[in-house]
This record gives structure tokens, C-alpha cells and sequence, in this order.
């Protein structure tokens, strides 16, 4: 089967690319091959839904500069398709005063993003807003909200059909190869030619680069386990809304948190711990080949030699729901063991260099035959029509 564009992953990156591929070039061929059944199951079926509003990104990164440009996009999509979503704001809060300065680092990224209102509260205004959280200073960001994003994506996906597109399910690429300016994809429904292949693949995005081009070699996806516990419903009043603590400046994850979510109930979590397996969403998922990959890997062999205190203390937390809650409890003081059910699961694809650095921006490379996008986590969803719009114009300079 040929095609002008082939996009392999069916996530919310890669329904957005295709999107707004086809709504600048209506007569080109595209298509969208996902290895599932259905599409958004990985990390954009199992992530906490939430709205990011740009407040931790460094100005002028390819986050800030997406993740205000694409919250802005998919509050229009979902307006123009009516689905739900909520603008509930946020707080962010300081439990010990050593973390104060990195709350006023992060209002003035926030401000310098251009999230107009976010301010510095005081402890008065925190109860008022969360009644049951305690802190020591804390910030309020109006733009955060909450959406179901596998919903979301699944409009993207129908607005691209109704445009041309076509989607392949169950169409896992198995190899690849470059021949006279065209691209063979060899999946498992057979091979598909095309002028340029777009990798957005997500925990094999890594995987999809090295078929395609030598040099991409430098990046390996690490996949980490985020848990979530849920609150029992009666327990659901402790949280109105979002209460997240002040993140780790060394670490690219936010640290555990509460999350309404638009499903209804709260939750809360995430930690964050290495997978033994890319899919591998329980503590039982191992996957031997790709465990060895991960620990093999020049770059995370030297991050875990910085962060294994971090590492070690996630994985306590991933064994004693007693540590979790402790954790929490920074935040709520008052919640309890038993106040906690088991919640899901998601693995983030985590891109990490040969030199030891988790990397923290979004990633897109190129070359002569594909456009792929190595690293596109949290908030990617976020972002998704904004990131889809630069791969879009990437491709359309292409063809």
C-alpha cells in the first residue's frame, strides 16, 4: 500500500499530527498505524487527564512554548466538539521552607509563560481553596483543568477519517528500509510505501528511530511505572480540586499529588519507578530482553548512580502503601491508610542520552527519509495539536 505519509503510533501525538496534516493538505495520502487493537491505550489511555497550564517549563522551551500554545488549541477542540472539560485551577504547595524559593522559581516561569492571575496565596487563601491541605507557602494557577484525553483523542482520530485518513489497527511495524527516496514499512498486515515515514511511537519511539536512521542511536526510551491510589468515595471531600506539592528541580517527574479527575473520583499519585517491561503497567510485567536494555544503558547506569537515594525512596513507596501514604500526607495531614484504594497505572516514555540526562524537553529530530519524535511526555497531551502542528509543517516542507 502507498501513501505520501505514514505515521506510526495512534496516541494523541500522532492523531494530532495527522490531523493537522490533512487539514492544511486535504489531497495527500496519510496513515496512521497502530500496533493495538484500539487506539490511545498506552500513555495516552492512562494518564491523570489533567490540563497543564505551562507553569514548570523553562521560558522559551519547546514545553513552555507548546504547552501554552496547545492548551489554548484543545480547550477550542473541545469546545467546537463538546467535550467536557473543567478549568478547575490549581495549587502548589510548599510543606517545608526550604522549598519556598523553588516556589518563587516556579511563579516566575509561570509568569514569564504569560499564565496571567497565578500568584503567590496565603495560608488563609490555601484553606479557602483546599480546606484540608497544609503548607508553608503555596501558588494558585486558574489555567490547570481537567479532561478525559482519551475522548479527545478519539476526535482526532474521527475528525482524520472524515478528512481521508486512514487508520490501520493491529498494524505492528516489525522492520524498515529505505529504497529509491521511499520508505518500506514491513508491518504485521504487510508493507507500506511512502515518501515520509513520521515516528510517533511513544515507549518505541527509540525503536522506530534506529529503523530509520543510524544516528538516532543516542536516545533510549526508559520506561517508568507511575501508581495511583484512589481515594475511598466517602474520603473524596478532603480534595476539591488539584493540589500538587513543588517538584524536584532534578528530576523531570511533579512528585505525588491529588487529581480530580473528570471520570469522577480523585486521585492520587503518581510515584515514579523504573518498568520492567515498556507496557509493563503491574510490579509482575517483566520483559527480560527489555529490563537488560534499560539497566545496559551508558545513560540511565549513570543516572541511577546520581538519583538512587530518589530511586530507592519510589521504590519503597511502590512496595508500602504506608510510605505512600506518608507522602500524602505532607499535603493532607489528615488522610489515612485505609483512606487509600488501589488506583491504575501508566508508564511514561522517558527519553535518556548516552551521557546520563533524563531529557527534559520535548524532542523532535529529522532526517533524510523521517521526522521522529523521541520525547514527548507530560504535557504532551497538553500540547498535542501544538506539537502535531510543528510535525505537520516539518512533513508538509517534505512532500
Amino acid at each position: 500500500m502507498e501513501f505520501d505519509i505514514i505515521i506510526i503510533g495512534g496516541g494523541i501525538v500522532g492523531l494530532a499530527t495527522g490531523l493537522k496534516i490533512l487539514q492544511q493538505r486535504s489531497e495527500l495520502k496519510v496513515a496512521i498505524l497502530e500496533k493495538e487493537g484500539e487506539l490511545a491505550k498506552h500513555q495516552t489511555g492512562n494518564n491523570s487527564g489533567v490540563i497543564h497550564s505551562g507553569l514548570y517549563y523553562k521560558p522559551e522551551s519547546l514545553k513552555a512554548k507548546n504547552c501554552i500554545k496547545g492548551y489554548n488549541e484543545l480547550i477550542n477542540f473541545c469546545d467546537e466538539e463538546n467535550i467536557p472539560y473543567e478549568l478547575t485551577g490549581k495549587v502548589v504547595v510548599a510543606t517545608r521552607k526550604e522549598q519556598i524559593p523553588l516556589l518563587e522559581i516556579l511563579l516566575s516561569r509561570g509568569l514569564k509563560n504569560g499564565l496571567e492571575g497565578t500568584r503567590k496565596i496565603s495560608l488563609e487563601e490555601l484553606k479557602a481553596y483546599e480546606p484540608h491541605c497544609a503548607g508553608v507557602a503555596a501558588l494558585h494557577v486558574p489555567q490547570t483543568g481537567i479532561v478525559d484525553y482519551k475522548r479527545v483523542a478519539l476526535a482526532y482520530g474521527e475528525k482524520f477519517k472524515k478528512l481521508g485518513g486512514e487508520i490501520f489497527l493491529n498494524c505492528e511495524v516489525i522492520g524498515g528500509k529505505e529504497k529509491n527516496h521511499s520508505y518500506y514499512t514491513k508491518t504485521s498486515q504487510g508493507e507500506f510505501v511512502s515518501q515520509l515515514l513520521v515516528n510517533c511511537a511513544g515507549l518505541y519511539s527509540d525503536k522506530i528511530a534506529d529503523l530509520n536512521s543510524e544516528q538516532e542511536g543516542n536516545i533510549k526510551i526508559i520506561p517508568f511505572r507511575g501508581e495511583y491510589y484512589k481515594l475511598r468515595p466517602e474520603k473524596e471531600y478532603l480534595v476539591k480540586n488539584l493540589i500538587y506539592p513543588v517538584p524536584d528541580p532534578n528530576f523531570p517527574f511533579l512528585g505525588v499529588h491529588f487529581t480530580r479527575m473528570m471520570k469522577g473520583g480523585v486521585e492520587a499519585g503518581p510515584n515514579a519507578v523504573l518498568a520492567f517491561k515498556r507496557e509493563g503497567y503491574k510490579r509482575s510485567d517483566i520483559n527480560i530482553r527489555e529490563l537488560a536494555e534499560s539497566l545496559t544503558w551508558p545513560g540511565f547506569q549513570k543516572v541511577a548512580a546520581k538519583y538512587w537515594k530518589t530511586g530507592v525512596g519510589e521504590l519503597y513507596r511502590s512496595f508500602s502503601k504506608s510510605a505512600f501514604t506518608k507522602a500524602l500526607q505532607e499535603l493532607i495531614p489528615e488522610l489515612q491508610v485505609q483512606d487509600l484504594i488501589e488506583g491504575g497505572s501508566g508508564v511514561r516514555a522517558q527519553a535518556c542520552d548516552r551521557n546520563g540526562g533524563l531529557v527534559d524537553d520535548f524532542s523532535i529530530t529529522e532526517n533524510k527519509i523521517a521526522i521522529n519524535v523521541l520525547n514527548a511526555p507530560s504535557p504532551a497531551a497538553t500540547s498535542s495539536l501544538a506539537i502535531g502542528g510543528i510535525v505537520a509543517s516539518m512533513a508538509l516542507k517534505r512532500i
